[in-house]
Order: C-alpha cells, then structure tokens, then sequence
C-alpha cells in the first residue's frame, strides 16, 4: 500500500539473530532521514506536553503561534538550563 502511494519506507531491518539473510526485497534504510524523523517526532512529544496547545483553544491562528513560540522557548530553557 505504501508503495502504491509513491511512498518509499524507511525501516531499519531488525536481523533478530539470523544466521542467513532474509529473502525477498531488501528494505530502504537511511539513516540520516531516520535521525532527523527521530528528531522531529521528539519534538512533536514535548510539544503535547502543553495541553493549551493541544487542545487548540486559541480563535486566532497568531495568538496559537505566539503560544507555540513560548513552548518552545520553555522546552529550550529546560534543555539547556538543565531543570
């Protein structure tokens, strides 16, 4: 289905302990797009973490950006100030 969408997957192949390789198609891997999806699904977690944010209280589309703009700027200073 994923590739009848013009999707192309990007799954790292588990090896669970095999002595000869899988058969069949070999998976797309790359570990520089899955790094950055790491980061980006990461940052989408501590983003849901604010529930006014979440929940989309806010009428005006920049009253919820200012609102988006003070949670990533607390999420930072918790990052770096270490608290």
């Amino acid at each position: 289905a994923i590739f009848n969408a013009g999707l192309v997957p990007n799954v790292k192949e588990n090896p669970r302990n095999r002595k000869a390789p899988k058969r069949g198609r070999k998976r797309l891997f790359n570990a520089a797009i899955h790094s950055l999806r790491l980061c980006v699904e990461r940052t989408f977690a501590w983003e849901d973490k604010f529930k006014r944010l979440l929940l989309r209280f806010e009428f005006k589309q920049q009253r919820h950006y200012g609102m988006k703009l003070m949670a990533y700027t607390l999420i930072n200073l918790r990052h770096f100030c270490g608290s």
